[in-house]
Formats: structure tokens, sequence, C-alpha cells
């Protein structure tokens, strides 16, 4: 018997369905019952050698293998209902859950088992709740009753028949935790499988270009003789489980059946006695073969359970305790005062005290070289790399941690240099920042992000699928997509993360002009590598080593000749001429 507390969690939201199953389980079994009852009394008409009053006995046998039928479909109905109701319920939860966490980052949190939890794993949620719950509430409650009425017949049937009953339900519990561990170690070996090849998939191009392809599939296969391994060991387990089970039943019905005859024999019951021991001795068992054969069914449910459970308490970055709603009617003003925060497991601190306003309805541009903190610091503002470990960021005048997590992200339109373009057409991928957006805002996006040309001429213009992560676009137009998408957003703040890295100079210096005119009436953070693309920033911040070196204009920066600023711009300047 298998009752996981995960798994009983999750079918809280399917009381009533699962409920009715069980009754209509209940209800099949009583058909079963009542041929057996006709049954025993039409052998006994025979055994007599009468065949009087056959027919009605015939008749009702009939008649309750054609209820059973309807009741069967019926059951069945109402159980898929029931599985449905949790596995929609349970992938909701695990999706909402995945929306506030964000993308796994630890090591051994893969996407490809994350998504053999969400998949196969609530897959298997579902046999469980809707098969083998109802099956195991009938098997506790009927055999029970039916002994009870073997022992008003012959009582001397219980001898046999309980010890067997007995050793069928609880015999195979002394395997449960070997059958647990053999459990995890099957899913375990289906979660690395599957992740690796999801993996392989998305990397092939990286595989092709560094002749790995070879040594992938041999890993693959590694992989899958370790799955293969595993489903063997667990089998071999549940084989020695089911045999014990069959055993059981078979001998315990067989011994019914010997001191049903004993009984006929010396004449301590009647025909109808005889017969009626033979049927229920076998209705006796029948609610535990089936709770062996749903079984099978409900296992990948509880070997998936434990990944449910991780998944689904999971903590975030941050927590979610904000209660003001980040609905700034105008662009807000963003301050980072004295900000300090060391990533977990870093031996020096990634930001050291960083101080500055990027003032509302203003282009603030922050630069630096690689490791400076641009990107830890805007991750702090998103609360997507945790809270700073020491001082604050203010937005609109308040706090930044006292917006909720989703009004918070909502109010920040993001376009980094990883965009993220989902197998739709052009349009809808658009439409993700603002469904209800028209054609004509959509249009005007894409012409401040440089890209409402090349989208026209496209070979069903904006209704074009785009492919799996943008496969059919270059990784310019993929950037100017997501750039037309948070500029669509309508955002009061615009977040600018290496955004045109992948466009050429040229293309840049175009967008760069219809983004001041897009992001009028906005407060934008630009974080660039390019110096080029911030000239006309409002404020430039330039951060080195976790610290604020400079603050001002690209005119004031460029005359202080030993800043940090002039410096990367001459060293721009001669790699520019290098190349």
């Amino acid at each position: 018997m298998m009752l996981h507390p995960e798994l009983v969690r999750a079918a809280r939201p399917a009381r009533g369905p699962l409920t009715g199953a069980t009754a209509l389980l209940v209800a099949v079994a009583g058909t079963h019952l009542a041929q057996a009852a006709l049954l025993a009394l039409a052998l006994a008409r025979i055994a007599r050698g009468t065949t009087e009053g056959l027919a009605p006995l015939l008749g009702g046998v009939l008649a309750a293998v054609a209820v059973r039928a309807g009741l069967g479909r019926w059951q069945r109905r109402v159980a898929v209902r029931a599985g449905a109701t949790v596995r929609t319920g349970l992938r909701d939860t695990l999706l909402r859950r995945l929306g506030e966490l964000g993308a796994p980052r630890e090591a051994d949190a893969r996407a490809g088992a994350v998504r053999a939890t969400l998949v196969d794993g609530v897959e298997g949620v579902d046999a469980y709740v809707s098969r083998y719950l109802p099956q195991l509430l009938v098997t506790l409650a009927l055999p029970p009753l039916l002994l009870l009425a073997v022992a008003l017949v012959e009582p001397y049937a219980l001898l046999v028949l309980t010890p067997a009953l007995l050793l069928a339900l609880f015999a195979p519990r002394w395997w449960d935790r070997l059958l647990a561990r053999r459990g995890q170690e099957h899913w375990g070996a289906y979660e690395a499988l599957s992740a690796d090849y999801l993996e392989a998939l998305q990397g092939m191009p990286s595989l092709r270009a560094a002749g790995a392809v070879a040594r992938t599939r041999a890993r693959l296969e590694e992989r899958s003789a370790a799955l293969h391994r595993a489903t063997v060991a667990k089998l071999r387990v549940s084989l020695v489980d089911t045999g014990i089970t069959d055993l059981a039943v078979q001998g315990g019905t067989v011994a019914a059946a010997l001191v049903a005859c004993s009984s006929a024999v010396s004449g301590r019951t009647a025909a109808t006695g005889t017969y009626l021991v033979l049927m229920l001795a076998s209705e006796c068992f029948r609610p535990v073969r089936d709770l062996s054969r749903e079984w099978h069914s409900g296992y990948l449910g509880v070997s998936a359970a434990d990944g449910i459970t991780a998944l689904r308490t999971a903590t975030g970055a941050v927590p979610d305790t904000g209660t003001t709603e980040a609905a700034w009617a105008e662009a807000p003003e963003i301050r980072f005062e004295d900000v300090r925060h060391t990533h977990p497991g870093a031996a020096e601190p990634a930001l050291r005290g960083v101080t500055f306003t990027a003032e509302a309805g203003r282009t603030t541009a922050i630069v630096g070289p690689s490791g400076a903190g641009k990107s830890t610091l805007l991750g702090l503002l998103l609360r997507q790399a945790g809270d700073p470990d020491g001082g604050r960021i203010t937005v609109g005048g308040a706090d930044h941690t006292s917006y909720t997590l989703a009004s918070l992200r909502r109010g920040i339109a993001v376009v980094s240099q990883e965009t993220y373009l989902f197998h739709a057409s052009v349009a809808d991928n658009l439409r993700l920042a603002r469904p209800a957006a028209t054609d004509d805002e959509l249009r005007a996006a894409a012409r401040a992000a440089g890209i409402h040309e090349e989208m026209l001429a496209l070979p069903h213009g904006y209704d074009t699928v785009v492919g799996e992560r943008g496969a059919t676009l270059s990784g310019g137009q993929r950037q100017r997509l997501a750039l037309a998408r948070a500029l669509l957003a309508d955002a009061p703040v615009l977040v600018l993360d290496e955004a045109t890295s992948a466009v050429d100079e040229r293309r840049e210096a175009r967008i760069g002009r219809a983004l001041r005119d897009a992001a009028r009436g906005r407060t934008c953070l630009v974080v660039a590598h390019r110096l080029a693309s911030v000239r006309d920033a409002d404020r430039i911040v330039v951060l080195d080593g976790g610290r604020v070196d400079a603050i001002g204009t690209d005119v004031e920066l460029r005359g202080r000749r030993d800043g940090l600023y002039a410096r990367l711009v001459a060293a721009g300047a001669t790699n520019g001429a290098a190349a």
C-alpha cells in the first residue's frame, strides 16, 4: 500500500470526483457479489437435479453483467475527470512556482529533469490518484465484509481465508523500503537521461562544431544503460512482491475450495452454502488482484513524488514579502544607496558600497570592465540575484523590497543579451509583453527597435513562425525583437543589458536614435560594453571592482584623461582601429 503525503495532498482538489469514483467501484463490486450469489443458487439447483427457477437466476446473472459494464464505464469517466483535475492543478502549481523561482540556478538543477517531473511525473500522479487510491479504499473496506459473510456460511473457511488475505496485503510491505530505494534510483536515472537528451538537442550546433557528437552519444548510451539497470533492479523487487501476492491469492482460493468441499462431504453445509463459499472466496481476493494491477499504474507517481515535493517547496532567491503594488503613475526615480553584495560562495564582494541615482524620465548608463558589478546591480534591482547584503535600493521613493515581486517585475521592462523567442509567430512573440496591443502599436515598437522592415520581408510578415528560440532569425534580429517586445510593454522603467550586443555599429546607432525617442518619459538604465552606444545618455555611471569610479556625461568623463572611462574609450578606439 503506497501512501505518499505529497500525492495525498495533490488529490485534495479532486475529493468530489474521487469519492464518486470510489463509490462506483463499490457498486461494481456489488454486481460481482450479486453475480456470485446468483451463480451459487443456480449451481445448487443444478446439483440437486432441478431446473425450476433456473431461468430467472441466469437472467439475473446477465443483468448483473450488463449493469457492471455500464457502471464500469461510468466509473472510468469519473476517474479520468478526477485525474485530469489533479493533473492540471498540480501542473499549474508547479509552473506558478517555477515562475516565482525563475530558471534553476543550482549546479545539479537541470531543465530536462524539471521537464521530466512536470510531464512524466505528473502523469504518474494522475494514475496514482485516479486508479490506485479508489481501488486501495475498496480493498481495505470490502474483504473484511466478505469474510464476515463467509463466516456466516462456513466458519472454518476463515481459518484459511484470513491468513491468506493478510499475507497478500501485508507481506509485500516487507519490501517497501527496498522498493522505494529502487524507485528513487530508477527515477533519478530517468531524470538524468531526460536532462542529457534535452541538453544535447539544444546544444547540437555547438557539439557538431566541437566534434563532440560521438562523445555525447556515448554518454547518452551510458545514461540509457544506467536507466535499464535501474529498471531491471526495480522489476526484480516488484516481481517478488507480485509473486507473493499471487501465491497468497491462489493458495487462499484453493484452500477455501478444499474447506468448502470437506464441509459438503461431511454434511455441515448444503449445496447452496458450498457453492456460496466457493464464490465468496474468489470475491474476497478480487479487490487484492485489482489493487495489484493498479499498483503498477500508480508506482511512477510515487517514484516522482519526492521530485514534485522538492519543486513545490523550493525557495526562491528572495522572499516575496512586499505588500505594495508597483503601479507608478509616471517614471520613477531609482536610487542605489551604499549597496553592498557578495554572491554565495564568492571570496570577494561583487558590489562595495555603490551609490548613485537614476533620475526619473532620464537615461542612465552603467559602464565598466567585465566583473565590475554591472549585471549584479541589475539583478538586485529586479530581485533576481537576491537582495543587497547592505544598503538599499529605492524605486519611486520606496524600498524596492516593499513591492510585490510580480508588480515590480511587471513595472520594469528588461532586454538582456540572452534573448528567448518561442515557437510562435513574430506577432505572438511581441504580444507576450502586452496581449491586447494593437497592430499599430506592435509595428511602432518594431520600428523603434529597427526590425520592422525585416519582419515585413519575411514570408508571412508578422505572422511568420520564427521557430524554437527564434531559430530562423539571426542573433541581431532576435535581439531587436526582444527590444521591440520590451518597448511594447510600455513599462515606466526600461532596462537594457547589452541589448544591442549582437547588432553592428551602424545599425546600433540607428536603433539608438529611435530608442531616445521611445525612451522619453521612461526611466532607462543601460548597461553596455560598447561606449559608443551610451554617449547620448543623460548620465553615465562608471563601475570598477564593485565601486563607483566616476559619474558624469560623456563629455565630462572623456575630459578626465586619467580616468577609467577615458581609458576604456581609448582602448575601444584602439581595438576598432586594429579591427
